[in-house]
């Protein structure tokens, strides 16, 4: 894996396990325990602990837009088949869309069903709408163009200095394009290039040290600054909120895994490094770099991943998507605010758009979700305040679920493409399966590449 290191690498070859208290997931969640102790106990010293899991989502931020440029490029060099790119991008592109939508859908039927808001009878003169202001400034309702304008970038330099990941994909890709058609004329770029990859995730483990005390940072805060009796007049919204995600990765998610030939389980135990870091930092994005390593070791192309990830990132929020439709009903019902049939079918069309641009940055989806109810005049944007309080909490959710989501899309692409290596995924999800559509198995210890 891309966090291990030698000691716990030769544990594992010897059948041995390291310590609790000695991995990494361990520690982040020991990191996480004492940031709650703390911002319970101490609010005002919690507070001042945000630096800490600012700045580990920073120097993460910093390399990730060299991890996407260098492995996409290099993958799709590589590649050297254009038809071949061409098809998995469509594949991608075609998986993303009816993911995020049945994510959509099933925000809004519980939205419907659960009826969060039923009782609050919040009046919006009363409800503080400056606090929306900000967001409401950064909100825009977009085009089909607009949208697609935003892929392409002013500059060159302008989509890295940004850290736009769409801008940074659409970038890489065009040079990716033009090195693999360049064949043999641009092969010692290439090799630089390739070098450079090693070198960014050299540095994304060495920054991976100090995950724990990010963890504790950002947990100690959030707990600190919002506390954990501001759940209580919001608990049933946030409740349904988690739950439903938590049903989507296991039924929908499963059954996706299920039909690729491989248990979510296993899956989430096997990444369960980035849900925890997805869960206390509120971001997907520090964990991009790790969960595209991971990717790797666990049989997917390098191209693919390189291509399906950090594209899903942009088009694959099925966390951002529950989100959005959930809780827009939410402060409908809770304003009092009867919302038509064809109300809430534009809400849906105009969220299917809106929640691409709720990538990995944290507040990203409220921002979508205030643009998307701007399009309803009905529904008074203000009642956004209510669920102010309580979104970083929602946001631990949306995150990991992205994140997760676009884990899946790496793997089930792999496998439709007949790429994804069965003896290596066997071997690091630790449990004996065959793939649907393959022949049976021969044993592990023949088989599976090496993983180190």
């Amino acid at each position: 894996m891309a966090i291990d290191d030698p000691v716990e690498a030769t544990s594992r070859k010897t059948n041995g396990k390291k310590p609790f208290y000695r991995t990494l997931w361990g520690q982040v969640l020991i990191g996480v325990g004492i940031g709650i102790v703390l911002g319970y106990l101490r609010p005002g010293t919690a507070i001042a602990m945000k630096p800490l899991g600012d700045a580990f989502i920073r120097v993460i931020s910093m390399v990730i837009t060299l991890v996407i440029f260098c492995t996409i490029v290099t993958g799709i060099a590589g590649m050297g088949d254009m038809k071949k790119v061409g098809r998995v991008g469509g594949k991608a592109l075609l998986y993303f869309e009816v993911i995020s939508t049945i994510a959509l859908l099933l925000g809004l039927v519980v939205g419907n069903l659960v009826q969060t808001g039923a009782g609050f009878n919040a009046n919006p003169a009363t409800l503080d709408a400056k606090a929306v202001a900000n967001y409401a400034g950064a909100a825009k309702t977009q085009t089909v163009t607009d949208f697609l304008m935003h892929i392409i970038p002013t500059t060159v330099v302008d989509a890295f200095a940004r850290g736009d990941i769409l801008e940074v994909v659409f970038v890489s890709v065009l040079f990716g394009l033009a090195m693999a058609i360049m064949g043999k004329r641009v092969k010692p770029l290439v090799d630089v290039i390739d070098g450079l990859t090693q070198a960014v995730f050299g540095v994304v483990n060495i920054v991976m040290r100090f995950a724990p005390i990010g963890a504790f940072g950002a947990m100690a805060f959030t707990v600190g600054a919002f506390g954990l009796k501001s759940l209580g007049p919001l608990a049933k919204l946030v409740g349904t909120f988690w739950i439903t995600s938590i049903l989507f990765v296991l039924v929908v998610l499963g059954a996706v895994c299920w039909a690729a030939g491989f248990g979510i389980i296993k899956f989430l135990a096997y990444i369960k490094e980035e849900i925890i870091l997805c869960l206390t930092l509120s971001s997907s994005e520090p964990a991009l770099p790790t969960l595209m390593e991971k990717m790797e070791k666990l049989g997917c192309p390098k191209a693919l991943v390189g291509l399906v990830v950090p594209t899903g990132y942009t088009f694959n929020t099925d966390g951002s998507s529950l989100y959005m439709t959930l809780a827009a009903l939410f402060v409908a019902q809770a304003t009092n605010t009867h919302l038509t049939l064809g109300q809430q079918l534009t809400i849906f069309a105009v969220a299917v758009l809106t929640s691409k641009g709720a990538s990995g940055v944290q507040g990203a989806s409220f921002i979508a979700l205030v643009g998307t109810l701007m399009v309803i005049p009905t529904i008074p944007v203000a009642g956004m305040a209510l669920i102010l309080g309580v979104d970083r909490f929602m946001s631990m959710g949306r995150a990991t679920v992205n994140m997760i989501g676009n884990g899946v899309a790496a793997v089930v692409l792999a496998r439709s493409e007949g790429e994804l290596d069965p003896a290596t995924l066997r071997h690091n999800l630790g449990i004996p399966f065959t793939l649907a559509t393959t022949a049976p198995l021969e044993p592990v210890t023949v088989q599976r590449k090496t993983a180190g």
